[in-house]
Protein backbone atom coordinates (compact mmCIF):
# COMPACT_ATOMS: atom_id res chain seq x y z
CA UNK A 1 0.00 0.00 0.00
CA UNK A 2 1.21 3.58 -0.96
CA UNK A 3 1.90 5.87 1.43
CA UNK A 4 3.52 8.84 -0.16
CA UNK A 5 2.80 8.62 -4.73
CA UNK A 6 3.76 11.31 -7.09
CA UNK A 7 2.93 11.11 -10.17
CA UNK A 8 4.97 12.76 -13.53
CA UNK A 9 5.57 15.54 -11.00
CA UNK A 10 7.10 18.74 -12.70
CA UNK A 11 8.03 21.77 -11.07
CA UNK A 12 9.24 25.27 -13.51
CA UNK A 13 10.51 28.21 -12.34
CA UNK A 14 10.57 30.57 -15.33
CA UNK A 15 12.25 28.43 -18.10
CA UNK A 16 14.00 26.67 -15.45
CA UNK A 17 12.72 23.21 -15.22
CA UNK A 18 13.59 22.01 -11.67
CA UNK A 19 11.71 18.75 -11.77
CA UNK A 20 10.88 16.54 -15.20
CA UNK A 21 7.77 14.06 -14.21
CA UNK A 22 9.60 12.66 -11.13
CA UNK A 23 7.12 9.71 -9.81
CA UNK A 24 8.18 8.21 -6.42
CA UNK A 25 6.03 5.90 -4.44
CA UNK A 26 7.03 4.52 -0.84
CA UNK A 27 4.65 2.29 0.70
CA UNK A 28 3.93 0.89 4.42
CA UNK A 29 6.56 0.40 6.46
CA UNK A 30 9.51 0.92 3.85
CA UNK A 31 12.03 2.99 4.42
CA UNK A 32 12.69 4.65 0.68
CA UNK A 33 15.88 6.40 0.09
CA UNK A 34 15.62 9.80 -2.16
CA UNK A 35 19.54 10.35 -3.41
CA UNK A 36 21.37 12.50 -5.29
CA UNK A 37 23.50 15.28 -5.21
CA UNK A 38 22.93 19.02 -4.00
CA UNK A 39 20.98 20.61 -6.96
CA UNK A 40 19.16 17.79 -8.48
CA UNK A 41 16.19 18.03 -6.96
CA UNK A 42 15.65 16.60 -3.70
CA UNK A 43 14.83 19.15 -1.84
CA UNK A 44 11.86 20.57 -4.17
CA UNK A 45 10.36 17.21 -4.39
CA UNK A 46 10.09 17.68 -0.55
CA UNK A 47 8.68 20.73 -0.38
CA UNK A 48 5.69 19.81 -2.69
CA UNK A 49 5.45 16.90 -0.50
CA UNK A 50 5.08 19.27 2.80
CA UNK A 51 2.67 21.60 0.74
CA UNK A 52 4.94 24.43 0.80
CA UNK A 53 5.10 24.56 -3.00
CA UNK A 54 2.61 23.86 -5.66
CA UNK A 55 3.68 21.55 -8.56
CA UNK A 56 3.57 23.49 -12.04
CA UNK A 57 2.19 19.83 -13.79
CA UNK A 58 1.50 16.47 -12.01
CA UNK A 59 0.24 15.03 -8.46
CA UNK A 60 1.23 14.47 -5.28
CA UNK A 61 -0.29 12.44 -2.68
CA UNK A 62 0.54 11.22 1.20
CA UNK A 63 -2.32 8.86 3.01
CA UNK A 64 -4.54 9.21 -0.53
CA UNK A 65 -4.96 13.36 -0.16
CA UNK A 66 -3.68 15.59 -1.97
CA UNK A 67 -0.79 17.20 -0.95
CA UNK A 68 -0.90 20.93 -1.81
CA UNK A 69 -4.82 21.04 -0.93
CA UNK A 70 -4.57 19.04 2.44
CA UNK A 71 -1.20 19.61 3.67
CA UNK A 72 -3.33 20.36 7.29
CA UNK A 73 -4.70 17.23 7.32
CA UNK A 74 -1.48 15.59 6.38
CA UNK A 75 0.99 17.36 8.44
CA UNK A 76 -1.24 15.93 11.88
CA UNK A 77 0.34 12.18 10.55
CA UNK A 78 4.10 13.12 9.13
CA UNK A 79 7.27 14.36 10.94
CA UNK A 80 9.79 16.60 8.66
CA UNK A 81 13.05 17.32 9.74
CA UNK A 82 15.46 19.31 7.30
CA UNK A 83 19.29 19.20 6.93
CA UNK A 84 19.73 23.12 8.51
CA UNK A 85 17.35 23.27 11.83
CA UNK A 86 16.77 26.66 12.90
CA UNK A 87 14.81 26.97 16.19
CA UNK A 88 13.18 29.50 18.42
CA UNK A 89 15.81 30.91 20.03
CA UNK A 90 14.19 31.96 23.46
CA UNK A 91 12.80 28.79 23.99
CA UNK A 92 14.52 25.96 25.58
CA UNK A 93 14.91 22.60 23.95
CA UNK A 94 12.69 20.79 26.05
CA UNK A 95 9.87 23.84 24.81
CA UNK A 96 10.43 23.01 21.11
CA UNK A 97 10.34 19.24 21.63
CA UNK A 98 7.33 19.61 23.76
CA UNK A 99 5.51 22.27 21.00
CA UNK A 100 6.16 19.91 17.93
CA UNK A 101 4.50 17.08 20.01
CA UNK A 102 1.46 19.00 20.98
CA UNK A 103 0.83 20.42 16.92
CA UNK A 104 0.71 16.42 16.20
CA UNK A 105 -1.69 16.02 19.30
CA UNK A 106 0.86 13.84 20.38
CA UNK A 107 1.20 13.36 24.62
CA UNK A 108 3.73 10.31 24.70
CA UNK A 109 5.99 11.99 27.44
CA UNK A 110 7.82 8.36 28.11
CA UNK A 111 8.85 8.88 24.33
CA UNK A 112 9.84 12.30 24.91
CA UNK A 113 11.85 11.52 27.83
CA UNK A 114 13.81 8.08 26.08
CA UNK A 115 14.15 10.25 22.86
CA UNK A 116 16.14 13.30 24.60
CA UNK A 117 17.97 10.45 26.77
CA UNK A 118 19.01 8.57 23.32
CA UNK A 119 20.39 11.61 21.84
CA UNK A 120 22.11 12.86 24.74
CA UNK A 121 20.42 16.09 24.57
CA UNK A 122 20.32 19.30 27.90
CA UNK A 123 16.81 19.98 27.02
CA UNK A 124 16.88 22.90 29.39
CA UNK A 125 19.44 25.12 27.79
CA UNK A 126 17.74 27.85 25.24
CA UNK A 127 18.23 27.31 21.84
CA UNK A 128 20.32 30.64 20.66
CA UNK A 129 23.34 28.25 22.45
CA UNK A 130 22.85 25.00 20.15
CA UNK A 131 25.49 24.12 18.10
CA UNK A 132 23.84 23.11 14.61
CA UNK A 133 24.53 19.38 15.92
CA UNK A 134 22.12 19.99 18.84
CA UNK A 135 19.65 22.20 16.98
CA UNK A 136 19.42 18.29 14.77
CA UNK A 137 19.12 16.38 17.73
CA UNK A 138 16.14 18.27 18.56
CA UNK A 139 14.35 18.56 15.34
CA UNK A 140 15.41 14.58 15.52
CA UNK A 141 14.22 14.12 18.88
CA UNK A 142 10.83 15.97 18.50
CA UNK A 143 10.09 13.58 14.66
CA UNK A 144 10.90 10.25 16.41
CA UNK A 145 8.94 11.32 19.99
CA UNK A 146 5.48 12.24 17.43
CA UNK A 147 4.59 8.82 16.59
CA UNK A 148 4.05 10.43 12.92
CA UNK A 149 2.95 7.53 10.44
CA UNK A 150 5.42 9.07 7.91
CA UNK A 151 8.31 10.81 8.33
CA UNK A 152 10.27 12.96 5.36
CA UNK A 153 14.16 13.25 6.49
CA UNK A 154 16.09 16.15 4.12
CA UNK A 155 19.24 15.60 5.09
CA UNK A 156 18.80 14.83 8.97
CA UNK A 157 22.18 14.00 9.87
CA UNK A 158 23.61 16.84 8.98
CA UNK A 159 25.95 18.31 11.71
CA UNK A 160 25.74 14.98 13.86
CA UNK A 161 28.63 13.26 14.81
CA UNK A 162 29.28 9.15 14.35
CA UNK A 163 27.62 8.22 17.72
CA UNK A 164 24.26 10.16 16.77
CA UNK A 165 24.46 9.04 13.20
CA UNK A 166 24.14 5.20 14.84
CA UNK A 167 21.71 6.29 17.21
CA UNK A 168 19.71 7.78 14.27
CA UNK A 169 19.81 4.52 12.48
CA UNK A 170 18.17 2.66 15.25
CA UNK A 171 15.30 5.14 15.82
CA UNK A 172 14.72 4.42 11.76
CA UNK A 173 14.66 1.06 12.21
CA UNK A 174 12.48 1.10 15.18
CA UNK A 175 10.00 3.27 13.54
CA UNK A 176 10.27 1.19 10.19
CA UNK A 177 9.52 -1.97 12.84
CA UNK A 178 6.19 0.00 14.16
CA UNK A 179 4.87 -0.47 10.21
CA UNK A 180 5.98 3.37 9.76
CA UNK A 181 7.27 4.59 6.86
CA UNK A 182 10.38 6.37 5.55
CA UNK A 183 11.29 8.71 2.85
CA UNK A 184 14.99 9.52 3.71
CA UNK A 185 16.39 12.62 1.09
CA UNK A 186 20.78 11.81 1.56
CA UNK A 187 23.95 12.21 0.03
CA UNK A 188 25.29 9.75 2.32
CA UNK A 189 25.60 6.56 0.23
CA UNK A 190 26.96 4.29 3.47
CA UNK A 191 23.38 5.65 5.26
CA UNK A 192 21.42 5.26 2.75
CA UNK A 193 22.36 1.40 2.03
CA UNK A 194 22.63 1.14 5.50
CA UNK A 195 18.59 1.78 6.23
CA UNK A 196 17.02 1.88 2.95
CA UNK A 197 14.93 -1.17 0.98
CA UNK A 198 14.48 1.11 -2.00
CA UNK A 199 16.20 3.32 -3.77
CA UNK A 200 15.70 6.29 -6.27
CA UNK A 201 18.58 7.94 -8.00
CA UNK A 202 17.56 11.70 -9.16
CA UNK A 203 19.54 13.68 -11.54
CA UNK A 204 19.01 17.10 -12.45
CA UNK A 205 15.48 16.85 -11.89
CA UNK A 206 14.69 13.71 -13.32
CA UNK A 207 14.52 9.96 -11.56
CA UNK A 208 17.16 8.08 -13.76
CA UNK A 209 16.84 4.78 -11.55
CA UNK A 210 14.58 3.04 -9.03
CA UNK A 211 14.51 0.07 -7.17
CA UNK A 212 15.66 -2.37 -4.12
CA UNK A 213 19.40 -2.43 -3.68
CA UNK A 214 19.73 -5.85 -4.56
CA UNK A 215 17.92 -4.95 -7.87
CA UNK A 216 20.27 -2.21 -8.53
CA UNK A 217 23.53 -4.05 -7.57
CA UNK A 218 23.86 -5.35 -11.31
CA UNK A 219 24.72 -1.50 -12.39
CA UNK A 220 27.45 -2.33 -10.07
CA UNK A 221 31.11 -3.36 -10.09
CA UNK A 222 32.27 -5.94 -7.29
CA UNK A 223 35.94 -5.01 -6.31
CA UNK A 224 38.54 -8.10 -6.67
CA UNK A 225 41.94 -8.65 -5.85
CA UNK A 226 43.65 -11.96 -6.42
CA UNK A 227 47.21 -13.43 -6.16
CA UNK A 228 47.93 -16.39 -8.39
CA UNK A 229 51.18 -19.02 -8.60
CA UNK A 230 51.67 -17.87 -12.28
CA UNK A 231 51.20 -14.30 -13.81
CA UNK A 232 47.96 -13.68 -15.12
CA UNK A 233 48.07 -12.65 -19.03
CA UNK A 234 45.33 -11.23 -20.96
CA UNK A 235 43.20 -10.51 -18.41
CA UNK A 236 42.57 -6.66 -19.41
CA UNK A 237 41.32 -8.50 -22.76
CA UNK A 238 38.06 -9.82 -21.06
CA UNK A 239 35.02 -8.49 -20.54
CA UNK A 240 34.02 -6.63 -17.99
CA UNK A 241 37.57 -5.75 -16.29
CA UNK A 242 38.28 -2.31 -15.33
CA UNK A 243 40.88 -0.72 -13.61
CA UNK A 244 43.38 -3.05 -13.68
CA UNK A 245 46.34 -2.87 -11.13
CA UNK A 246 49.39 -4.92 -10.47
CA UNK A 247 51.37 -4.23 -7.44
CA UNK A 248 53.84 -7.40 -7.49
CA UNK A 249 51.90 -10.66 -7.35
CA UNK A 250 49.10 -9.07 -6.38
CA UNK A 251 46.09 -8.07 -8.80
CA UNK A 252 43.34 -5.38 -8.08
CA UNK A 253 40.55 -5.06 -10.72
CA UNK A 254 36.78 -4.43 -10.43
CA UNK A 255 34.49 -6.48 -12.43
CA UNK A 256 30.95 -5.76 -14.10
CA UNK A 257 28.72 -7.68 -11.46
CA UNK A 258 27.35 -9.80 -14.94
CA UNK A 259 30.68 -10.59 -15.87
CA UNK A 260 32.15 -12.12 -12.08
CA UNK A 261 32.04 -15.55 -13.17
CA UNK A 262 33.56 -15.88 -16.42
CA UNK A 263 36.31 -13.47 -14.99
CA UNK A 264 37.12 -15.95 -11.79
CA UNK A 265 36.99 -18.56 -13.65
CA UNK A 266 39.68 -17.35 -15.85
CA UNK A 267 41.98 -16.41 -12.98
CA UNK A 268 41.50 -19.88 -11.57
CA UNK A 269 43.46 -20.83 -14.22
CA UNK A 270 46.69 -19.71 -13.07
CA UNK A 271 46.45 -20.92 -9.69
CA UNK A 272 44.51 -18.64 -7.11
CA UNK A 273 46.10 -18.77 -3.90
CA UNK A 274 44.28 -15.52 -2.55
CA UNK A 275 41.07 -13.92 -3.58
CA UNK A 276 39.14 -10.45 -1.77
CA UNK A 277 36.21 -9.80 -2.95
CA UNK A 278 34.09 -6.31 -1.60
CA UNK A 279 30.54 -6.38 -2.42
CA UNK A 280 29.22 -3.58 -4.79
CA UNK A 281 28.43 -0.43 -2.95
CA UNK A 282 25.57 1.54 -3.72
CA UNK A 283 28.50 4.44 -3.94
CA UNK A 284 29.57 2.93 -7.42
CA UNK A 285 25.87 2.76 -8.49
CA UNK A 286 25.52 6.53 -7.47
CA UNK A 287 29.45 7.64 -9.61
CA UNK A 288 28.20 5.51 -12.83
CA UNK A 289 25.23 7.52 -13.08
CA UNK A 290 26.80 10.77 -12.99
CA UNK A 291 29.23 12.67 -14.97
CA UNK A 292 30.61 15.12 -12.11
CA UNK A 293 32.01 17.53 -14.60
CA UNK A 294 28.56 18.08 -16.21
CA UNK A 295 27.31 19.21 -12.64
CA UNK A 296 29.87 21.42 -11.91
CA UNK A 297 27.51 24.30 -12.78
CA UNK A 298 24.56 23.20 -11.23
CA UNK A 299 23.25 25.66 -8.10
CA UNK A 300 22.65 23.87 -4.75
CA UNK A 301 19.41 23.20 -3.24
CA UNK A 302 19.03 26.78 -1.98
CA UNK A 303 18.80 28.10 -4.95
CA UNK A 304 15.27 26.73 -5.24
CA UNK A 305 16.22 23.15 -6.26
Amino acid sequence: MAVLETTNLTKTFGKFTALNGVNIEVNQGEVYGFIGPNGAGKSTTIRILLGALKATKGEAAIFGLDAWKNAVEIHKRIAYVPGDVNLWPNLTGGEVIDLFMKLRGAANKNKREEMIERFNLDPTKKCRTYSKGNRQKVALAAAFASGADLYILDEPTSGLDPLMERVFQDCVAGVKAEGKSVLLSSHILSEVEKLCDRVGIIRQGEIIETGSLKELRHLTRTNLIVETREPVISLNELKGVHNLKQNGAELSLQVDSERLSEVIQYVSGFGVTRLESAPPALEDLFMRHYDTSAKSSDTGDGGGM
